[in-house]
């Protein structure tokens, strides 16, 4: 930016008339010329970020081939632009291949968390078979138990 203009986002006389001018006139201009005092230094830095964003939405409208509709726009450089697409490939292939890695772990993972469950399970049908062979299968329950079958025995 030119600092060397009379208007520019600082605390000139001159940018101080125009905000007192602005106020006077019609107050919106004058907040407008505060807000450009105070933050105009950051103007180039929104309007790239503006720029950046919208060139994604309007680079659409002028594409006409099918190969470039990726989510990129082409450059100008034909061998650049190539080695780009070649990469780009190769990490979509990088990443379909770790894909179907973490799948595989998952099914792993699934397989030896069903294994361990399984052997729990067994390990409880075994106490407990034990537990409940050990007792008496002939004693009466008193008066006041549930003479319905118990599914938790201590």
């Amino acid at each position: 930016m030119n600092t060397s203009a009379l208007i520019r986002p600082a605390w000139t006389p001159a940018t101080i008339a125009l905000m007192v001018i602005g106020f006077m006139v019609f107050w919106p201009l004058g907040l407008a010329m505060l807000a450009y005092i105070i933050w105009g230094d950051r103007l180039d830095g929104f309007k790239r970020d503006v720029n950046r964003a919208t060139d994604g939405i309007f680079a659409g409208c002028r594409r006409s081939s099918s190969r470039a509709h990726r989510s990129y726009g082409r450059t100008g450089n034909i061998a650049f632009d190539e080695w780009r697409e070649k990469e780009l490939e190769r990490l979509a292939e990088e990443r379909r291949k770790l894909d179907e890695m973490l799948a595989e772990f998952d099914e792993y993972a699934r397989e030896l968390r069903r294994a361990k469950d399984q052997e729990e399970f067994d390990r409880f049908m075994a106490e407990r078979s034990k537990h409940t062979a050990s007792k008496p299968a002939s004693a009466k329950p008193e008066k006041g138990e549930d003479k319905g079958p118990h599914l938790l025995d201590d």
